[in-house]
């Protein structure tokens, strides 16, 4: 598998069901099909969208006795929230020097 790429998380990220599952396994640890008692889809489809979010890095799939628990794992997480913070700074920053530059005054001495 190649290494997964921050617009990879966010692409699995981007569907709702997989954002919901994420934030379920984000409070504890729980099967298939747990997951699929608690949200509106089938057994099958929770699965295939813990396949997409285990390719992403975002979760981990463990054998716990008879039945396969998936834990939600924060690096990806954690690798996202900073390249966001980065780029919100980055605006921030050019926002700031608009507004420095709006409110200079003129050449007439008014803003």
């Amino acid at each position: 598998m190649s290494a997964v790429t921050l617009p990879d998380v966010c692409a699995a990220l981007g569907d709702p069901t997989r954002w919901e599952i994420l934030t379920r396994l984000g409070g504890e640890p729980m099967s298939a099909s747990a997951l699929a008692r608690v949200l509106p889809v089938s057994r099958q489809a929770i699965g295939k969208h813990l396949e997409v979010l285990r390719e992403a890095g975002l979760v981990e799939s463990e054998q716990r006795g008879r039945e396969v628990v998936h834990v939600a794992l924060g690096a990806r997480l954690g690798a996202l929230a900073r390249e966001l913070d980065r780029i919100g700074r980055s605006w921030e920053t050019r926002l700031l020097r608009i507004k420095e530059l709006a409110e200079r005054p003129g050449p007439t001495g008014t803003p």
